[in-house]
Parts: structure tokens; sequence; C-alpha cells
């Protein structure tokens, strides 16, 4: 398995100057970002494709299609994110069947969108955190039979974002572990990796990582390393980045000292 982390400044020194190793840098789809990553390091970019929105065809195809024949990408991602400002008429804590049945309708159609265009086998699909009546997503979108009955019928595979289960888990009443043995993990393909921070205004990832989060993953690559979950290709580290939602996330000495522990950890699977 490889391992990337967010492309920062900060990260970059740290790289240029041996301090870390890496696999790749995970970056977004913007040119001038995927350049700066590749003279240094192989690029792995993270599209902002949301499923649910319905809004895929203002995509620039031509766009993705560039970036994946210019970057070792081997997956395009999709979110599975439905907003519920996008659902009039459904309450984010929604359990009625109706309503699940909704949203795993345009969620499913989204998704054939870009899986009849690049093929199953080519897309991921990203699980997003449910928060509740505090977030902005509806609680369908992130129930574990909802995403396994999208990945069994579009045939696509799971991107699965550990910290954002963490977080729906605690919003519907799961422990960690149980969130993520309800989930495909059979159908693994790419992992996501973040400190998860309890806060007075809620949970927050993207953070440096604490010892529960190192718990939880350490047990994620048992379970990997024992073929009980399939085998991805990248485990990305998303904390840092550019711009203001992330540069204050990208302390140097998080990434010198969390890095290192990360890749030998990656590198055992």
């Amino acid at each position: 398995m490889n391992l990337s982390i967010n492309y920062s400044p900060a990260a970059a020194a740290l790289y240029t100057q041996g301090k870390i190793r890496i696999d790749a840098f995970k970056v977004p789809d913007w040119q001038d970002l995927v350049a700066a990553a590749r003279a240094i390091c192989p690029p792995a970019v993270h599209f902002p494709l949301q499923a649910g929105s319905g809004k895929l065809n203002q995509t620039d195809w031509r766009l993705v299609d560039r970036l994946l024949a210019e970057t070792a990408t081997p997956y395009i991602n999709l979110h599975l994110d439905p907003h519920g400002k996008d659902f009039p008429g459904i309450p984010l804590d929604s359990t009625h069947p109706a309503h699940k049945a909704q949203v795993f309708e345009r969620l499913l159609e989204d998704v054939m969108v870009v899986v009849n265009r690049y093929g199953a086998e080519r897309v991921i699909a990203e699980n997003v955190p449910y928060q509740g009546l505090k977030g902005e997503y509806l609680r369908p979108g992130s129930e574990p039979e909802v995403i396994s009955r999208l990945i069994e019928e579009s045939g696509c595979g799971l991107l699965l974002d550990i910290a954002h289960a963490r977080i729906s888990a605690h919003a519907m009443g799961y422990s960690d572990r149980e969130y993520l043995e309800r989930l495909p993990t059979q159908r693994i393909r790419e992992l996501h990796f973040a400190g998860v921070h309890s806060l007075p205004d809620g949970w927050q990832d993207h953070l440096a990582i604490l010892p529960d989060d190192w718990n939880l993953l350490e047990w994620v690559l048992e379970r990997i390393r024992s073929g009980v979950w399939s085998h991805p290709w990248m485990l990305a580290f998303e904390y840092g980045g550019v711009g203001s939602i992330f540069e204050w996330r990208s302390d140097p000495e998080v990434i010198a000292s969390q890095v290192p522990r990360l890749y030998a950890l990656v590198h055992e699977v």
C-alpha cells in the first residue's frame, strides 16, 4: 500500500529536505498544484465530484480526462454527500424508508453517470461525515446499508474515509468498529485518514492524529493485512493543505512527527 499526504508548502518542504517519506502527494484538481506536486513527487488527484447534487452535468470532463492522463491517479472519486438543501422536505436525521429510497436513487443516478463514462472498475465512492442536525448531510447518505447497496448496484469501489466514518458512527449511535464492519469493506480501493477531535461545537476531522485514531488505524490495517478487508492501493493522510481552510492545519511539527509512523505502518501491509 502507498502513503500520500495532502499537498501543502510545509509538507513539500519537509519532503524535499528528506525529513519525511511518502509515495505521492494528494492534490485537488487544481492544475497549478498538480504541477507543483509533480515537480517533486508523483501527484494523486482527488476530484470534487458530488453524488446527490444532480449537478454532474456541470463537470469539466476534459479537465478530468487530462489530469487522469497526466498523473498516476488510478480512480475517479465521488463524494456521497446528499445535502439537505438539495432534498427539501427530508429532515437531516430522517430514517424513513421513503426518504432513504429517494436519497439512494439520486445517489445511484449520479454515480452511474461516472460509471457509464469511465467503467465501474475505475470509480470509487467516498463516505461523508453525517453530523446529525448540526451538519449539512442527510443521514441516509451515510447509512452503511445505503452505501453497501449503492456499491453493489453500481459496481464501483469504496473510498473509505476512516475519520468520516468515526463522525458518522458517533452521530448514529454505533461504535467506530461496528459502523466500519457494516460497510462493504471487501470493495475498499482507497483509504483516507486523519485525526478526529471532539471540540465544543462538535467533531472535527483533518487534524493531528490522537491515540484513539492510531488505535483504530492499527485495527483497520490488521483487518486488511489478514485479508478480511480488501487491500487498497493507497492511504491518504488528510492533514494540511492550501487555502484558508487548511493552512492552519499544516503544522510542520505534526507532519514531521506523524508521517514517519504512518509510512512504516502502511508499508507493513
